[in-house]
């Protein structure tokens, strides 16, 4: 028997089997857990106990149906002389198949509107965060608490292209998670800047598309502090299965540790807005926001992809003005796939990634571009 044929038969037995490899398999036969994570939150908790509820319902019914056909079939076989009884139709028998799956409807309706009630209540949340959806990473800003920053892949394009090992998550490592607190509630306010994305956390039971011009609304709460990983389960382009969700709960008390150092950095980075920059600095800088915000569609050493992603070296764009060359970062190109940097990237980042490209692969062009300049920009338009 092939190890799907095997997997397959398993799964069929018994949500008993079921149940066992759930609660109790190791990380060494994680490849055999066949049933749906429980999670950490209330609302995956239940969505589970649902799950196994109907689960259970349905192999009730399953052994009793087949069982009394398996029975028929063998009693009243015709190598044993049973005659086939000749009857037009049985009005208890009709009452009874109608009144008995009704009856079940009921039962099993109950625990699901429970669930069903848990999932929608985002009422009364202790902490509110607002995702946005890029093509292709995330975007978290924790509502009046003035923190705000982008949340994209770290894995390198060179594990991406084969060009290195692949490390240990690959694809599934980001720039900087998602914190949330343990025992709040936390509301996820979610929406879309582009296309249409879905942010999914399987541990929280969270799903919910994010799109353009609405905002969904999904919480979450748990006592259990650790890393929980999903992903985008909307199909949004080239760089889709690249938009992995990480999301790191802490204990409160590290978390407002967490939150006062992310104000402390926002400080911080207003007072080098107006810093003289040195060349050396920006090209530093430049390089590493380069990789994690540019190179994928115009790869590693500015070529671009023909046809597809405009190649950086000795473009008009990157050899031209500063001012065109900040003005395409900060507005994108209507009807490409060059979105707007304004609000994914700082003054600091757009400045230095600028000042990379146009003193990178042959273009040295020399100039320096400055964060005060690419503010003087966005007042001015």
């Amino acid at each position: 028997m092939s190890k799907r044929a095997r997997a397959l038969f398993l799964g069929l037995l018994s949500p008993a089997i079921l149940s066992l490899v759930a609660g109790g398999a190791s990380a060494k036969d994680a490849a055999w857990n066949l049933n749906m994570p429980r999670g950490v939150t209330e609302v995956s908790q239940a969505a589970y106990d649902i799950h196994m509820i109907m689960i259970w319902v349905c192999t009730v019914i399953g052994v009793l149906v087949f069982g009394f056909m398996f029975y028929i079939m063998f009693a009243h076989r015709k190598s044993r002389g049973v005659t086939a009884a000749n009857f037009h139709e049985n009005l208890t028998v009709e009452i009874l198949w109608t009144i008995v799956p009704a009856l079940i409807l009921i039962v099993m309706a109950v625990p699901a509107t429970t669930a069903l009630l848990k999932v929608y209540d985002t009422e009364n949340p202790d902490i509110d965060i607002k995702v946005t959806g890029y093509q292709w990473k995330w975007q978290y800003e924790y509502i009046g608490e003035g923190v705000k920053f982008m949340s994209e892949l770290r894995t390198s394009q060179d594990e991406q292209y084969g060009r290195a090992p692949k490390g240990e998550h690959y694809l599934r490592e980001v720039t900087q998670p998602l914190v949330i607190p343990a025992n709040k509630k936390v509301r996820f306010l979610i929406t879309g800047n582009d296309v249409i994305h879905s942010w999914w956390v399987p541990d929280f039971a969270v799903k919910r598309d994010a799109i353009p011009g609405l905002f969904t609304a999904a919480w979450a709460k748990t006592d259990q502090p650790g890393v929980y990983v999903g992903a985008c389960t909307e199909l949004c382009g080239k760089d889709h299965s690249r938009m992995p969700v990480v999301v790191e709960v802490k204990e409160e008390a590290e978390y407002y540790a967490w939150l006062a150092g992310k104000k402390e950095e926002a400080v911080i980075y207003q007072s080098t807005i107006g810093k003289e920059w040195t060349n050396d600095e920006l090209m530093a800088k430049g390089e590493a926001v380069y990789a994690v915000s540019c190179a994928g569609c115009h790869q590693s050493a500015g070529q671009g992809i023909p046809g597809v992603f405009p190649a950086l070296v000795g473009s008009s764009i990157v050899t031209g003005p500063v001012e065109g060359h900040i003005g395409i970062l900060i507005n994108g190109v209507a009807g490409s796939a060059m979105q707007s940097f304004a609000d994914q990237l700082s003054e600091v980042d757009i400045a230095a990634v600028i000042h990379y490209k146009r003193n990178s692969w042959g273009n040295d062009m020399g100039d320096i571009v400055q964060p005060v300049d690419v503010l003087n920009y966005k007042q001015n338009q």
